[in-house]
């Protein structure tokens, strides 16, 4: 059975539809849940790929939560093995930092609703291929990654440049949340911490603004989902089942 380790940060911040397309292909899945063990140590050997989540905190507050700095090792050590790799909105820019990139606040919080337009590379690229001109996606972030020397620039937003890249043939950094469903939106908007965020937005954003997105674009963003992801799941080749005969 192949097997993918995820990095996760906070209860709230999980796999989503990404669960089920991994185990269909297939996959055993294990989470390292950073935010109960944040002195873990994993290791990639026994491992297919890595998959690391968003959260709350950024890639600076190394003091604070000094397991970032171990995934940042974990990253490098995924590169050198030429896995797979996918990171999601603190994942991506944690991705970036492995690459020398630097992350900083970006100029607005994006959180909501809003347009990610692919660029002339992500047309040929064989995850974000299917992307249309202009897509409508779920963000929810303070700070932003810049494109990593040597990476593939696939998506921008109004609000920030840099929404997707692409390192290499199998590393892929995303800044919108494609695996967020309607059960997970609503809980997002209902932690502390998230409604603090809204808090500080001054009114800019509104959770039922939010919600009433959510019922207009949600259907298409689960097609979305499961047609990128399923890409990005291609890349790790067939898996190929093996068959036990019984015993006579």
């Amino acid at each position: 059975m192949r097997k993918i380790l995820v990095c996760q940060h906070v209860a709230f911040e999980i796999l989503g539809t990404l669960n089920p397309l991994f185990r269909r292909a297939g996959f055993r899945i294990r989470y390292v849940n950073f935010g109960r063990y944040p002195d873990a140590q994993p290791s990639l050997d026994g491992y297919h790929g890595l998959v690391l989540l968003g959260g709350p905190m950024s890639v600076y507050d190394t003091g604070t939560h000094p397991h970032l700095n171990t995934e940042v090792r974990l990253i490098e050590d995924a590169l050198r093995r030429g896995m797979p790799v996918l990171g999601i909105c603190l994942g991506a820019q944690l991705i970036a930092t492995a690459l020398g990139a630097p992350v900083a606040a970006n100029r607005q919080k994006e959180i909501g609703w809003h347009d990610v337009m692919p660029t002339a590379a992500a047309q040929q690229d064989p995850v974000l291929g299917g992307f249309a001109a202009r897509e409508r996606l779920f963000h929810w972030h303070s700070d932003a990654f810049a494109l990593p020397r040597g990476a593939v620039h696939l998506a921008s937003s109004a609000l920030c440049d840099n929404q997707a890249f692409r390192y290499g043939p199998n590393v892929y950094g995303f800044q919108f949340h494609l695996e967020v469903d309607a059960a997970l939106i609503e809980r997002w908007l209902r932690v502390p911490v998230h409604l603090r965020e809204l808090e500080e937005c001054h009114g800019l954003v509104a959770p039922e603004r939010i919600r009433a997105d959510t019922a207009e674009h949600l259907a298409h963003l689960t097609t979305l989902s499961e047609r990128t992801f399923g890409q990005f799941i291609d890349l790790f080749g067939p898996y190929e089942r093996r068959c036990v005969l019984p015993s006579r």
